[in-house]
């Protein structure tokens, strides 16, 4: 028997699909935990619609409980997010400890900065809650609106110290190897803010009339503003038993001179303005918003904004986020090892595993728009209204594929410890933001001030994705471009015919009328989906789009399906 050498060629690329391999077996894992967090997510997401309506009333809470996530990712959530994961696994490899003082002081020193910025938040909320709102808001007859506004945010802001130390234990545990935990921990915050809400709708019934554009009174501020913010705290709690259980065991350390934290300060100096750019692009787009319900009128304001936007973010959290989060110490490791070329291969392929999911769902979304809406949102204080939610869907689909790229190829910069080019390319974002934004609203109605800033999104990201990934391909020699081309004229093909049957199927169920109640829209939405869906596969294994049929596999494997010897498959007992 004669036995045959593999050559360099083929063990590399054995080696890549088994890379591959894994990242997609801990993107599973994580992306598990976020389907679930995310359908608890739109569980909360209809009872808060239920509750509060959509238009001025619904705004103040909303804007008050998503100030705080600003603010942590302003003052922290860059650094925490992209920075460390690099410095974390240099310490682990590098450190004759295992990176366990290194680690020790980073947790020191954030849950001090933190901890005294929560608490000058809180007192000057006042000052700050100004900054996101419209004029209109300091008007004589928006006294008490704005005092609502104030009072919320007091009860909301203590979520950035949760928030921030939320991230860094879940990034410590992934440097770890540990990436279930922190994809699962929210959906205990989903679980509370759903229980929250239960109670609130029994306590104080869904709004109605002058409600739905009026303000809250103390015992509403108190239960709505107190339990988003115990729902932040537990999921950091949840988390910090796992740090044991992954080999580390925290002790404060306050000998911070001289233990190599400049050097994650340096890099981390560049991702804060890299944020500050971002979050004052944001500032603008939340104060742009508020001016769309500020009238107490049928507009659509930042409820309507956020909400639209949690439904588009889903197969980017589920998939974007899981393959980034699993690949950044890998690129990481790369990086540091100067191989370019495997960096490069190992970005492209996740880009295009991450765009065989997006742009079929951000194709099939303007056609299942409306009954989407009414689902979700067509309930409760709500129900009269859910329509208003519809263009905003819709539109949103091509802006999550632009932000899909976007960021992903920030990741190969933040690998290559290059934060200072990522400040540049968002410096062109936000810009592209805040003045398409500026336009569009200024030309709309207020009942077209939420589509309209969805619009700006797009574009902004549309013009990030080109600029970064021409940049990147230019620092790395090479994206492997003709390959993602290729992908990407098989995927529209594949896609095309999808929406083709996804619209003949919205046709042939048109009978069920534009308003029909929620549990047929449902019926349609699924019908219309599911056909763009198979329709969608069977294009993908015509065009051989290997990046669909590689997630097929990994999720039959999963469900215990393993191919037979003849090409089919069989279930594994």
């Amino acid at each position: 028997m004669s036995t045959r050498a593999v050559e360099p060629a083929e063990q590399d690329r054995t080696a890549d699909q088994d890379s591959q391999s894994s990242v997609l077996a801990n993107s599973a894992v994580m992306a598990a935990g976020t389907v679930v967090s995310r359908m608890s997510g739109f569980i909360r997401s209809t009872l808060l619609a239920a509750a509060l309506g959509a238009s001025l009333h619904a705004d103040i809470f909303t804007i008050a409980n998503t100030v705080p996530n600003m603010l942590y990712i302003l003052l922290a959530g860059g650094v925490f997010n992209a920075v460390l994961v690099p410095q974390l696994v240099r310490a682990m490899t590098s450190d004759p400890d295992g990176g366990e003082a290194y680690t020790n002081r980073i947790i020191t020193l954030a849950a001090l900065f933190l901890g005294a910025v929560t608490v000058a938040l809180v007192v000057f909320a006042p000052q700050l809650m100004s900054l996101y709102l419209d004029d209109r808001f300091s008007d004589a007859d928006r006294v008490d609106h704005l005092a609502s506004v104030v009072d919320l945010a007091r009860f909301c802001l203590p979520q950035v110290f949760f928030y921030g130390m939320f991230v860094l234990v879940g990034q410590i545990l992934n440097a770890r190897g540990r990436f279930g935990p922190m994809m699962w921990a929210p959906i205990a915050n989903n679980v509370i803010s759903v229980g929250v809400l239960v109670v609130y709708l029994v306590a104080f019934g869904p709004a109605q009339g002058a409600e739905l554009v009026g303000p809250f009174d103390a015992d509403q501020e108190m239960l709505l503003g107190l339990g988003s913010t115990v729902g932040i705290a537990a999921q950091l709690l949840i988390l910090v038993p796992y740090l044991k259980r992954a080999g580390f065991t925290f002790r404060p350390r306050f000998d911070f001179r001289g233990a190599g934290l400049g050097h994650t300060l340096r890099l981390g100096l560049w991702t804060v303005l890299f944020v500050v750019v971002n979050q004052v692009a944001y500032t603008v787009v939340v104060k742009l918003a508020s001016g769309g319900t500020a009238d107490g009128g049928d507009g659509t304001g930042y409820a309507v904004y956020s909400s639209t936007f949690l439904i588009v973010m889903v197969p980017h959290s589920i998939i974007t986020v899981s393959l980034a989060t699993a690949i950044l110490p890998r690129l990481s490791r790369h990086a540091a090892a100067g191989d370019l070329p495997r960096l490069a291969e190992t970005l492209g392929t996740n880009l295009r595993t991450a765009l065989a999911v997006v742009v079929p769902f951000a194709a099939v979304l303007p056609l299942v728009a409306t009954d989407v809406a009414n689902v979700v949102w067509g309930h409760g204080a709500a129900a009269e209204s859910y329509d208003s939610y519809a263009p905003s869907l819709a539109l949103f689909g091509p802006g999550i594929v632009m932000f899909t790229v976007h960021y992903l190829v920030l990741r190969g910069f933040y690998a290559l410890e290059q934060t200072r080019t990522v400040f540049y390319v968002q410096c062109v974002v936000a810009t592209v933001n805040i003045v398409a934004a500026l336009l569009l609203v200024r030309g709309a109605d207020a009942v077209d001030t939420s589509p309209a800033l969805v619009v700006a999104y797009g574009t902004s990201y549309a013009v990030g994705a080109l600029v970064s990934y021409l940049v990147l391909r230019h620092r790395l020699g090479g994206l492997a471009t003709p390959r993602l081309v290729r992908f990407v004229v098989r995927l529209a093909l594949a896609v095309a015919a999808a929406v083709l049957a996804a619209f003949a199927a919205r046709l042939a169920l048109g009978g069920l009328g534009d308003d029909p109640h929620w549990t047929l829209a449902a019926v349609r939405g699924a019908v219309v989906t599911g056909v763009g869906g198979i329709v969608f596969l069977l294009g993908a294994e015509l065009t051989r789009l290997r990046e669909v049929t590689s997630i097929l596999d990994l999720v039959r494997r999963r469900l215990g399906f393993v191919p037979s010897r003849r090409g089919g498959a069989h279930r594994r007992y």
